[in-house]
């Protein structure tokens, strides 16, 4: 049940900055009178009607798929937006923030790091990026690709979405305890709304009265009146990790999912904002969209630590009505504007999966930036032209090696991981997502000598404590991707003759133990590197 109200002057009454105010009500379907400092939406003038694309900020409009639509990534890794025509299911190109690491960790570094979140303004002109380690949102053109201005906020921010009416920019600051609110005019920060703890997402209800806030540190969910920027409920949340939510068009419910204990909760978006189911969707629950096409009214949820999409049917008691594999460790996910499709980013795969919403089937995989985070479907984000202005290659972005383990045979184990390690010029990035394991148990993953035992001599590469769902991701940093996924066959005589190091492999044991409960059991190769060299780390300051 959601709690009172707070008292008025309590401390959930938004903080004023730079002497903001805000008079009058969104009313309808986000098109109201809500005027601000600064009018406007700051990305065009809204024209047309609402996208319908089922994220809190739409109502009924279908917008078939056309070559005018965009797909987006956040790459985490790369710190590049990855940009894909959906017509064609191809790569367009990316849009660079900013230098993968070790250039990124200068102290005189000037650009982007980690690439995680975004969100798209109603008119579908602007999308907003945000960076959770230079604590930045980022807005672009969708038309042109180009970079329009950074604001800088608070403490590793992690998502942001668009108000309906689009004069507003909120993103949520996980890494304190306030969504900011941004006037995408003027690009500043006008004021703040105080939240529990780590703010996760933030989503609006398609007549803009109320948002949605999980936290990703404190089990609840807050609701807050846009009017007065003051939480109005706090919804329990089963366990502490909410990391994304969505909105039904129909403004009727909300969704979110929760990373640590692999459920997804269902919610009233109308008062008493009650939870109306609990589902046990899988470890590494990641993101979910909502879908309504010709089948009906559906729930799609990534579940990383399966591998897979879970469709549920939405009614007053949810129903699992299909199970999607996808790849490797499924991260976000967004419904096209006519509901037919829905894309997927593959974390662990660095590629994005076209599913058709009407048969439940993988119709394209598309290679993109490193370790996509958030992904977004914009309806009509080009109006006019070919959109590829300003982008880049992938470059080394493209270059990255996958690996699998499971648990050792007759072991009686559901260890398994999938790994992927990822080429940042000089060095590499390993990630590793792990799932069938004791819950609250440390593990380590280790380099070993040999693929089966004996080992031989070990190196830890990372150790990570595992969730309630005994699952959890970790990473590492080094030089990786000769000795983990050496070039095929047909190149290894030229890497020998330059001293290519011995083929080594990966385990993953508990920390306190030499006994495996994961072994590697396949792997894809890395692909040479381009013979340019790597771009020049600034100075070290």
């Amino acid at each position: 049940m959601a709690a009172a109200p707070p008292a008025r002057g309590s401390p959930e009454s938004g903080e004023r900055i730079r002497g903001s105010t805000r008079t009058g009500t969104a009313t309808g379907t986000g098109t109201g009178t809500r005027t601000s400092a600064g009018t406007g939406a700051g990305t065009g003038t809204r024209t047309g009607r609402p996208t319908g694309t089922a994220t809190g900020t739409g109502t009924d409009a279908v917008i078939p798929v056309s070559g005018r639509d965009r797909v987006y990534t956040a790459d985490q890794t790369s710190n590049t937006v990855s940009v894909i025509d959906p017509a064609a299911n191809r790569l367009l190109g990316v849009i660079r923030l900013g230098d993968p690491v070790p250039g990124a960790l200068s102290p005189l570094y000037r650009e982007q790091l980690l690439v995680h979140g975004m969100g798209f303004s109603p008119d579908h002109r602007t999308i907003a990026v945000v960076s959770i380690g230079s604590n930045s949102v980022t807005l672009i053109e969708t038309a042109t690709n180009k970079v329009k201005g950074v604001v800088y906020i608070g403490r590793s921010p992690h998502e942001t979405f668009f108000t309906p009416d689009g004069r507003e920019l909120w993103a949520t600051v996980r890494g304190e305890d306030y969504v900011s609110v941004i006037d995408p005019v003027r690009m500043k920060e006008k004021r703040r709304v105080k939240t529990a703890n780590g703010p996760g997402m933030v989503l609006f209800r398609p007549d803009g009265k109320y948002a949605f806030v999980p936290s990703s540190f404190t089990p609840e969910v807050d609701v807050v009146d846009t009017r007065t920027y003051r939480v109005v409920a706090r919804v329990p949340q089963a366990s502490p990790f909410s990391p994304n939510l969505a909105v039904s068009r129909d403004g009727t419910e909300v969704w979110f999912t929760l990373k640590d204990s692999g459920k997804t909760q269902v919610m009233s978006a109308r008062p008493p904002f009650r939870i109306l189911a609990t589902l046990d969707s899988g470890p590494i629950t990641n993101h979910v969209t909502l879908v309504d096409n010709a089948k009906g009214h559906f729930g799609y949820v990534t579940v990383g630590g399966e591998n897979a999409v879970k469709v549920y049917r939405r009614g007053k008691v949810p129903s699992l009505v299909a199970t999607i594999p996808t790849g490797d460790l499924p991260h976000g996910i967004w419904v096209s504007g006519d509901g037919t499709r829905v894309y997927v980013g593959l974390e662990n795969q660095d590629a994005v999966a076209a599913v058709d919403t009407l048969k439940n089937q993988i119709i394209a995989t598309i290679p993109i930036g490193q370790q996509p985070q958030q992904l977004l479907y914009v309806p009509r984000a080009v109006p006019s032209g070919t959109g590829t202005a300003n982008l880049m290659p992938l470059g080394v972005a493209g270059m990255a090696g996958h690996l699998t383990l499971n648990a050792p045979e007759g072991s009686g184990g559901r260890g398994h991981a999938t790994v992927s390690v990822n080429a940042l010029g000089a060095l590499d990035l390993l990630q590793v997502a792990a799932t069938g394991l004791e819950p609250g148990k440390d593990y380590t993953l280790r380099l070993t000598e040999n693929r089966t035992a004996p080992f031989g001599r070990t190196e830890a590469l990372t150790t990570f404590t595992t969730n309630a769902a005994g699952a959890q991701v970790s990473q590492a940093i080094g030089l990786l991707r000769e000795v983990l996924t050496p070039p095929d066959e047909g190149a290894r005589a030229d890497t020998a003759k330059q001293g290519a190091a011995r083929e080594r492999f990966l385990i993953i044991t508990r920390a306190d133990s030499d006994t495996p409960v994961a072994v590697q059991e396949s792997r894809e190769a890395m692909p040479l590197p381009p013979n340019a060299a790597p771009d020049p780390a600034p100075a070290a300051g």
